[in-house]
């Protein structure tokens, strides 16, 4: 073991399981509001939530506009957010990117728990299902020291309903029962949730869902992606309060998706015994335990949330071996790790007259990441890596200005079979400031920096080394975020209670020692065994020769008025190396680069009962500059439609119609897999998106 030193340093947009309301996005929400009370699971989208709440004080939150889809896939839920987009067309493979870094340079978790590690690179990492959800945050970039290692690119934590989302003031114990269907691929959903709190101080939950679909089409009618599809959710919590100043919970939840699907889910599926990808029998399981505990005590120098997790996804297929030699495995990951944060405020006279507010977080962090490989049924390998860390952030508010330092340290063990067990000490800081020029009116300037140690191998390719070469050299990656701009609230404009909401932010992310993993085989050019030069038979991680920068600017405009709501936004990021000026690769092909994307949102209550809404979505072609066959990503223009009733006459029930991709536009996402056709019998290689999809929802909570 080497050790290697370094100091470089809502309202809501609500996607109803069983209805739809409407939404405002926006993109420098900080969420410091309080969400309005309610008695139906929504799932909350906040941008740029995290620990620090009041850097940017007043700026713009989540109002009523977007008409959130009947969601079936994380991008029905997390493409409203500029600067956000997910890839994949099936539950198998659904791939967040957040300024064209995928999920493997985010911190994600569910419910707290970290979701690490890489399965196989031609699926998604992430599984979970959007009707589990109530809440999830987005860091659209890392601002804060707070989020740590692997979150190069920002964050997305994920958060699961509770039983006091969903329970009215007084009731002891309630249900509720939905149905949805979707005509592209035929799919029914049907979920039932019981939640109760049976003592003032106790509340419990438990749902189970069921989600079944056939193979969806194309725009021009082409089959897409899965065949006999089988999803099943649970999810149990249970939370008890001691006292008036601690809770403790528990929970567990689990999404599995069993089916037929293409060999290489991120291509279309190509049927045929011996075909490149053929449809074959597979399973995605992800189950993830947690405890949790906060203390939350009168005194204002403690606010302790803590929490312990282990987190598992396995993927494995069963298929005939003697029609499909050597395609019988199981690989999975396993994340442990825990975490203790203390908020204490602390009010500070510090020059006579000036009257300062320090919000201090404090912080410790550890997990381990494991993966591990099986083929015919007989373990191959596994691996393992660890991080244990420590941060401190003060949030210091001076009337007008605030200013926000804060410092990190990581003590991360690479993997084994990677970068040789080798150790990283490493320490990072942040920095952030806002001001108030006007009223509602902040300039608001961050900059931190970045570290990101080298991540387990790819499940699936784990041998304990065989055909692998093990990088002793491979360095961590390491950069900065600067970020700077200005969020405004205008009221009063045409009607006393009217608001216009305006933001604007330009960025730079600057990362050092980017880390490339290299396959070996057929025409693909691997690494040297020894040397770990190009042009050997071995796979292994390297670092690029390069530095690479990415530049972009993220706007919003968002109005509402009464009972109509609307929003305009508009994200743009680009790559490129500092000696080729190549954009950053992506293991979906082509690049991580997206074309620029224009989104508008209407959303109309005409009564109290009635909701309408409309959701078009622009996205410019842009050809990435790969240093190959470079490959137009087309522009594509997509419309959703909705409208949910509740009636008056039976409370609870809520019934919702939506038409998405109403025009069947053939696309395909750009955080998706666009390659061009085979060349020698024109198959298709381009991972499409759904044609026409008209969707019905119904629930019923008592």
């Amino acid at each position: 073991m080497r050790e290697v030193k370094s100091a470089t340093f809502s309202n809501q947009l609500t996607v109803l399981s069983m209805a739809v309301s409407a939404v405002l996005w926006s993109q420098m929400a900080m969420a410091a509001e309080e969400l309005p009370s309610t008695t139906l699971q929504t799932i909350t989208v906040t941008a740029n939530s995290s620990a620090r709440e009041k850097v940017q004080e007043d700026g713009v939150y989540i109002e009523d506009y977007t008409p959130a889809a009947q969601a079936n896939h994380l991008s029905d839920v997390l493409n409203v957010v500029p600067g956000v987009t997910v890839g994949g067309t099936s539950s198998v493979n659904q791939r967040v990117r957040i300024r064209g870094l995928d999920d493997t340079n985010l911190k994600v978790t569910i419910d707290g728990a970290r979701q690490q590690g890489k399965m196989f690179y031609h699926m998604g990492d992430l599984t979970i299902d959007p009707d589990l959800l109530k809440q999830a945050d987005v860091s659209v970039g890392n601002n804060s020291v707070t989020l740590g290692n692997d979150a190069l690119g920002g964050a997305v934590a994920f958060k699961t309903v509770d039983a006091a989302d969903l329970l009215k003031p007084g009731q002891k114990i309630g249900a509720k029962l939905h149905a949805g269907y979707a005509s592209n691929n035929d799919e029914l959903l049907t979920s039932a949730t019981v939640f109760a709190a049976p003592t003032e101080n106790v509340d419990l939950l438990a749902y189970y869902g069921k989600r079944d679909a056939e193979a969806g089409e194309d725009g021009k009618g082409r089959k897409i992606q899965t065949e006999d599809s089988k999803g099943e959710n649970i999810l149990l919590k249970a939370g008890a309060y001691i006292g008036d100043d601690h809770h403790v919970g528990a929970s567990f939840s689990s999404t599995e998706n069993e089916g037929r699907f293409p060999l290489r889910p991120d291509f279309p599926a190509s049927p045929g015994v011996g075909s490149w990808n053929e449809i074959l029998p597979q399973k995605v399981k992800r189950d993830t335990y947690g405890l949790d505990y906060t203390y939350n005590p009168v005194n204002k120098l403690i606010d302790i949330d803590s929490n312990i997790y282990q987190t598992k996804t396995r993927i494995s297929r069963d298929t005939d071996y003697t029609v499909n030699p050597g395609y019988d495995w199981e690989a999975g990951v396993k994340t442990t790790g825990g975490k203790i944060q203390n908020t204490s405020v602390i009010d500070k006279s510090i020059v006579d007259g000036i009257t300062g507010t320090h919000k201090l977080i404090a912080g410790v962090e550890h997990y381990k990441k494991e993966s591990e490989m099986a083929r015919d049924a007989a373990k191959t390998g596994n691996d393992e890596a660890k991080n244990t860390s420590v941060y401190l952030e003060d949030q210091w508010q001076m009337g007008k200005f605030s200013l926000t330092p804060g410092v990190r340290y990581d003590r991360y063990e690479s993997p084994e079979f990677v970068a040789g067990g080798k150790t990283y000490n490493n320490v990072v800081g942040g920095l952030a400031a806002s001001y108030e020029i006007a009223p509602r009116t902040q300039l608001f300037a961050s900059y931190t920096q970045l570290f990101n140690g080298p991540d387990l191998s790819q499940a699936i390719f784990n041998q304990d080394g065989a055909g692998t070469f093990v990088n002793n050299d491979l360095k961590a990656e390491e950069g900065d975020n600067a970020e700077i701009g200005i969020v405004s609230t205008l009221r009063g404009l045409t009607t006393t209670d009217d608001a216009l909401q305006l933001s604007a932010k330009y960025f730079e992310t600057n990362i050092e020692n980017y880390i490339e993993f290299v396959r070996s085989g057929g025409s693909r050019i691997g690494l040297d065994c020894t040397t770990g030069q190009l042009g050997g038979s071995c796979q292994g991680a390297i670092n690029k020769d390069e530095d690479y920068k990415i530049k972009g600017v993220e706007l919003a405009a968002d109005y509402k008025m009464d009972n109509f709501s609307m929003g305009l936004s508009y994200a743009h990021a680009r790559s490129k190396g500092d000696d080729s000026g190549h954009s950053i690769s992506s293991v979906t092909g082509s690049s991580s680069d997206s074309g620029d994307k224009y989104m508008v949102n209407l959303a109309y209550e005409p009564t109290d009962t009635t909701e309408l809404g409309w959701r078009s979505t622009y996205v410019a072609s842009v050809t990435p500059n790969t240093g190959g066959d470079d490959i137009e990503k087309p522009s594509y223009d997509v419309h959703d439609i909705f409208m949910s009733y509740s009636p008056k006459q039976v409370d609870g029930l809520k019934a919702t119609v939506g038409v998405y991709n109403i025009f069947d536009e053939t696309y395909a996402s750009h955080a998706s897999r666009i390659v061009a056709p085979r060349p020698d019998d024109g198959t298709l290689r381009t991972d499409f998106e759904p044609g026409r999809n008209i969707k019905a929802s119904l629930t019923y909570q008592f």
